[in-house]
């Protein structure tokens, strides 16, 4: 667990605090995400949790520990960190860079070599193929998992992550997040993640800490956010198609009608031969695949997601939602 208690920083200056009365709870296990315009103090909450930056103000618990009181040094090495750029050093080999931690803490060669091998395949990379590499030999994506690999080779319980993704070219971000949401989800690990990607917030979290001017304007699970921005502001950020983006979030199994049985009474329904979506598809993938048909239905895991579905699902939360 990470958790923030009154924390603020004042740099000497500034015209106000870079963070200011924040208030934050990560529990362990799951992945909260800081997202808000540039200066609102992302960088410096994520920062404050492994003493890259002390509270001028206030504390930050890891783990049940008041981090003022730990070695820094020793609270790093507890905590990975996927920096922004990667980070991986360019004159050390893949099998190097991800052995970082482990070697500092002293494991011998023998189990380093076998946790660098479970580290490149649990992100995806043939060992064999990477291992003896250096980092300019590897594509934007490949540097990426490595830098995912380092941070996780010495099995830390917390997670930092600094706009991971930012140096991944569009077409295999949206992958790539999967694929380390995944990783992530499966390790139990606690991260804390930075991004200015709102996409990137809603497909990464199980909450999303929406900042303005060092402090929290909204914390909340990625479809509430989307569909019941706090204020205007929130409205604001999160944008007009803001409900396109919640679709995203919506599994489509949950909102398809049931195709009747064979020998039901009536016509033979419009949708059986309609084009077939991944049982894990969203709501948007069902819009997208009746747009790209010209079809008003499609098939999902023995169901149909019509139009309407489409609207039902896009209309609940309006009418909850709070005035602006």
């Amino acid at each position: 667990m990470i958790r923030f208690e009154g924390a603020a920083k004042t740099y000497p200056g500034q015209a106000r605090p870079a963070l200011d009365a924040f208030d934050l709870t990560v529990e362990a296990g799951t992945t909260c995400v800081l997202i808000g315009p540039s200066g609102c103090g992302k960088s410096t909450a994520l920062q404050m949790v492994n003493r890259l930056v002390a509270p001028s103000a206030g504390r930050v618990w890891v783990e049940g520990r008041d981090v003022a009181g730990l070695d820094p040094i020793s609270l790093r090495r507890r905590i990975g960190y996927v920096l922004q750029g990667v980070g991986l050093f360019p004159h050390r080999t893949v099998a190097q860079n991800v052995a970082t931690v482990p070697g500092l803490l002293g494991w011998d060669a023998r189990r380093i070599a076998e946790r660098v091998d479970a580290m490149l395949g649990l992100v995806g990379l043939d060992p064999g193929e990477v291992r003896d590499r250096r980092p300019d030999a590897l594509s934007g994506g490949q540097r990426q998992r490595v830098g995912v690999a380092r941070a996780l080779a010495a099995d830390p319980p917390v997670l930092l992550m600094d706009e991971p993704f930012g140096a991944v070219d569009p077409v295999a971000r949206a992958r790539l997040q999967d694929e380390v949401r995944g990783i992530l989800v499966r390790l139990g690990k606690t991260v804390l993640m930075v991004t200015h990607d709102l996409d990137e917030a809603v497909r990464m979290g199980d909450t999303v800490a929406l900042m303005r001017e060092g402090r929290l304007v909204q914390v909340d699970a990625p479809e509430r956010l989307l569909a019941r921005p706090a204020d205007a502001f929130a409205e604001r950020f999160m944008g007009s198609d803001r409900w396109l983006r919640r679709l995203a979030l919506l599994p489509a199994r949950d909102y398809a009608e049931p195709v009747p049985a064979r020998g039901h009474p009536g016509p033979e329904p419009a949708g059986a031969a309609a084009p077939r979506l991944d049982p894990g598809a969203s709501l948007r993938d069902a819009l997208v695949l009746m747009l790209a048909s010209g079809q008003a239905q499609v098939g999902v895991e023995g169901g149909r997601v019509t139009l309407v579905s489409l609207r039902r699902a896009a209309g609940e939360a309006p009418a909850e939602a709070p005035p602006a």
